[in-house]
């Protein structure tokens, strides 16, 4: 009889290993893109006690034990790019996941600009959107488009799907995430994945972990909830995309982070100047890669918005984006001073905005070093007679001379008046002179709500607005 219970328990217990079943979060699938010479993130659950992994490109077994709850979690490190490769999991119940390719990925994440997809909004196009739709068959992009979810507490899994970068794929996906990793693909000449976790309308707040925007609660109009379960709530409630949109994918291999918001805060330059940096260490504090890159977008000129009453916020902003550059570790800025729309939020060049963020990348992640990526950069000034010249770095091979006459200069004196300016390109200065400032003390370049820029250094980069005074400062430092 104890022989017969012995070997019934056996029995039981080979059953339950035989049907042991594995859950993988979504993003985890056949036709994926896992980050190059990395040491890549997978994980899930399992009702067994252990699991495989076996990865084709090396002919590695990974076993992987599974805790108390449930959850498993391990690296796979992957070799240079290539694919298609398979992995295998077992844990009774096998899963194999198949097309999978090794290569550059990159996250993109902010608000509607960019969120907004190659087919564009109603009455809102993206510009040579029928060429590109026309173009698109690069077996080499793979895309990850995440359905937008606010939630409460942070989860674990979100919904999407992989989907190839051609026609079809590419009509609801980010115009900026597409775009880019089509310039990465063709220059590299590897497999691109890009995971999109955007929703337009939403504050920076939103996309914040609890742990860092309790300490600016205080300061911000959106104020925290506390749930006692994952539950959708508002995506403008503080920490509500961080918990359904970013933190599921925390630990996905990942070369960097590419970021276009700011509309939703375009009035508060101070609080996204405490808050910017903090967001982005926190991400990359969470990933545990070290400082990754994390390239993002200047917001472009427009005046479908309020603003303020003695001096632009938005120039204010575009002013703090601009300084930001020089305070965070590892990032880039693709300035967009030439390419807003008067009386659109939503500026139809994006292919625009995805090659420069591309130039920045591939200058500054990969190493191109003769792709020039940064327009003129004020430097400093001086003052002859009733001239003001303007002197730039990032402009050593000269301006672009003006095609006609710039709208886009002023000139004050010491009363802080300041009146139009004519400018001229000298080499790599512009020299600046008005009537009615006959001593000047300071120069302004754009530096309003809405502007059409034209100062660019010769290879085409546009230089951001500036100022050189510092009156009305906010509270955040200039370079």
């Amino acid at each position: 009889m104890k022989y017969n219970l012995t070997f019934l328990l056996a029995l039981m217990l080979s059953v339950q290993l035989l049907q042991a079943k594995i859950t993988l979060p979504n993003f985890f699938s056949s036709g994926m893109v896992l980050q190059q010479q990395a040491q890549a993130g997978i994980w899930g659950k399992s009702t067994g006690k252990s699991l495989s992994i076996a990865t084709s490109w090396d002919k590695k077994t990974y076993t992987v034990a599974v805790d108390a709850n449930g959850n498993w979690k391990t690296k796979l490190t992957t070799p240079k790019a290539g694919g298609p490769y398979t992995i295998e999991l077992n844990a009774g119940d096998k899963i194999q996941l198949s097309d999978v390719w090794i290569g550059e990925v990159w996250l993109v994440s902010g608000q509607s600009n960019m969120e907004m997809p190659i087919q564009g909004f109603k009455d809102q196009p993206v510009l040579n959107s029928a060429e590109i739709f026309k173009n698109a068959n690069n077996k080499n992009i793979r895309l990850f488009r995440t359905i937008k979810e606010a939630k409460g507490l942070p989860a674990d899994n979100l919904r999407g799907a992989w989907q190839a970068a051609d026609s079809a794929g590419i009509r609801l996906f980010s115009a900026v995430g597409y775009l880019f990793a089509l310039e990465l693909q063709q220059k590299l000449n590897v497999p691109v994945g890009i995971i999109q976790s955007a929703w337009g309308g939403t504050n920076i707040s939103s996309w914040m972990s609890v742990e860092t925007f309790k300490d600016f609660e205080k300061e911000n109009r959106y104020k925290l909830k506390h749930p006692d379960s994952v539950v959708k709530t508002d995506r403008n409630a503080p920490t509500a995309l961080f918990n359904g949109m970013i933190n599921p994918l925390v630990g996905y291999g990942i070369k960097g982070v590419l970021w276009y918001q700011g509309e939703h805060n375009h009035r508060e330059p101070d609080f996204y100047a405490k808050v910017f940096p903090v967001m982005i260490k926190d991400w990359r504090t969470r990933w545990a890669i070290g400082d990754f890159p994390f390239y993002y977008v200047q917001l472009a000129p427009n005046e479908s918005v309020k603003d303020g009453e003695n001096i632009s916020l938005s120039a204010l902003f575009r002013e703090m984006q601009y300084n930001s550059q020089f305070t965070i570790p590892n990032v880039g800025m693709s300035v967009t001073i030439d390419a807003g729309e008067q009386k659109v939020i939503h500026p139809a060049n994006k292919p625009a905005v995805a090659k420069r963020l591309a130039a920045i990348a591939l200058n500054k992640t990969y190493g191109f070093k003769d792709i020039v990526y940064a327009g003129p950069s004020y430097k400093n000034h001086t003052v002859n007679g009733s001239q003001l010249i303007l002197n730039f770095d990032n402009a050593a091979k000269g301006l672009r001379a003006f095609t006609t006459p710039s709208a886009n200069f002023e000139l004050a004196g010491a009363d802080k008046v300041f009146y139009p300016a004519k400018a001229e390109v000298k080499g790599n200065a512009v020299v600046l002179q008005s009537d009615k400032v006959q001593e000047p003390v300071a120069a302004r370049y754009a530096f309003k709500m809405w502007v059409m820029g034209d100062l660019y250094n010769v290879e085409g980069f546009p230089a951001s607005s500036f100022r050189t005074d510092d009156w009305f400062a906010p509270q955040y430092g200039k370079k």
